[in-house]
Formats: C-alpha cells, sequence, structure tokens
C-alpha cells in the first residue's frame, strides 16, 4: 500500500485488509478504503452515496463481509493491533 493511501486510513477489518492485498492500484485501494468507512458511518451527501453505491455494486461480497464484521464486532482498532 502505497504512503499516500495508508496515511488517509488503515483498514479496520479484515475483508478489507485482503482486498487491498489485491488491489491493482491506488485508485482501488481508495474506493476500497472508502467503502469501510462509509459502511462505519454514512456521510449524508448525494456524492458519497452514490459513490459507495457504485463501489458496492461493483463489490457485493465485499461489503456484505464487511458489514458482518462490524455487526460482530471482530474490528480491531488500530491502536490495539499488535506492531
Amino acid at each position: 500500500m502505497s504512503a499516500s493511501v495508508e496515511s488517509w486510513h488503515r483498514p479496520l477489518t479484515e475483508a478489507v485488509r485482503r482486498a487491498l492485498r489485491a488491489a491493482p492500484d491506488e485508485m482501488s485501494m481508495r474506493d476500497l478504503l472508502f467503502l469501510e468507512a462509509w459502511e462505519m458511518q454514512a456521510r449524508p451527501d448525494i456524492a458519497s452515496t452514490l459513490r459507495a453505491g457504485q463501489i458496492r455494486r461493483a463489490n457485493p461480497l465485499l461489503a456484505e463481509e464487511i458489514r458482518a464484521e462490524l455487526r460482530g464486532g471482530r474490528v480491531v482498532p488500530v491502536s490495539s493491533r499488535p506492531q
């Protein structure tokens, strides 16, 4: 993961961590991180809503995995992860 993407947001779910390893480019990484953030707390603006919907349609299984992890409380905060 490039420094610019990593500094924006670190993945909190295992589903996104796995997807990031297979992401072909930085824009894909940004989309994956955006989707995770959206699933955690949706933004009320139309642009974010449309972007999240488009990413979810392109990655329906990933979106469901993220939601399942978040519902199950299996997300490990960055500050609690072993280094």
